[in-house]
């Protein structure tokens, strides 16, 4: 059996509180944890929100960074023309950048920044006029996470995207369960052998999107097969925002990371029955049968 290289995205998300200044610390750090990919997120609100959720207050006020929910969503969104500057930025750094739409007019947006991958979030996963964007004005590869998803809505995305021949070469599904945090139980890890089973030879990979607290559970995601790990990442899990709770911060990520590419060395067979690094023990040690005297 043969282990694909493992790839780590740190999920900024909107966890840099609408400060340009902190989103270009975040990559910083996330470039200093050996990761492969930073991902921000990117939505219209208007288009997103109804003019009765974008006026009422925040369901958590001590989360809200505007007097209404609306007001609280475009204080930490970024333009188009911040996301060419954090994508410049992390070209600059040598890390890959990537952002997670949920809209079409965000989705026209991102492609026009030619990316090398677009994440689909769990929360509009179902929206196939944002998925025909994806699928046919850009070339890039499509990641698409499968919390609150049943069976039968992941069989019509897989098949939206064989209809042009795109899955196997373009998209990446993720396992997940949408919670912040989620419990270990709430987990599934197997499921991520599902998808494996049902999927792996339809699509191009198989990710995991945890949510998760700590690092101890990302090893075996790995090992069963998600070749993409993604975690939430911010600088200090104290901060005001809903997603701080369920994020890594730097000495986590790196270890994280650390930990995978451990993992990911270790993932083979022997190549002779007596390595070399156990020769010289063995002549050290090993036992040796004392011949019998006629």
């Amino acid at each position: 059996m043969k282990f694909e290289t493992p790839k780590i995205i740190a999920e900024i998300g909107c966890n840099h509180k609408g400060d340009m200044s902190i989103a270009k610390e975040l990559l910083e750090l996330a470039k200093a944890s050996n990761v492969e990919v930073a991902k921000f997120q990117k939505r219209n609100n208007r288009e997103l929100l109804t003019e009765e959720q974008y006026n009422a207050p925040h369901p958590n006020p001590r989360n809200s960074y505007g007097n209404t929910y609306g007001e609280h969503r475009e204080f930490l969104e970024f333009d188009v023309n911040q996301h060419k500057e954090l994508k410049e930025y992390c070209e600059e750094l040598g890390i890959r950048y990537s952002t997670s739409v949920w809209d079409v007019t965000s989705a026209k947006e991102i492609v026009s920044l030619t990316p090398e991958l677009i994440k689909v979030p769990s929360a509009c996963n179902n929206n196939f006029e944002m998925l025909k964007v994806l699928r046919d004005e850009y070339q890039g590869e499509v990641h698409l996470s499968f919390g609150m998803t049943s069976k039968d809505e992941e069989k019509e995305i897989i098949q939206f995207f064989e209809e042009t021949n795109q899955a196997k070469d373009r998209l990446v599904v993720y396992s997940c369960t949408s919670g912040y945090p989620v419990p270990f139980p709430d987990v599934c890890l197997l499921e991520i052998s599902r998808l494996k089973k049902e999927y792996g030879d339809r699509v191009k990979a198989i990710g995991f999107s945890g949510h998760h607290l700590g690092i101890a559970i990302d090893n075996a995601a790995y090992t069963l097969g998600a070749t993409w790990i993604e975690r939430h990442f911010t600088k200090d899990r104290t901060w005001k925002g809903t997603d701080h709770a369920a994020s890594l911060e730097p000495t986590g990520l790196r270890k994280l990371s650390r930990d995978i590419k451990a993992t990911f060395a270790a993932l083979r067979y022997k190549s002779a029955d007596i390595l070399p690094i156990e020769q010289v023990q063995r002549d050290k040690l090993k036992y040796r049968k004392q011949e019998k005297i006629n």
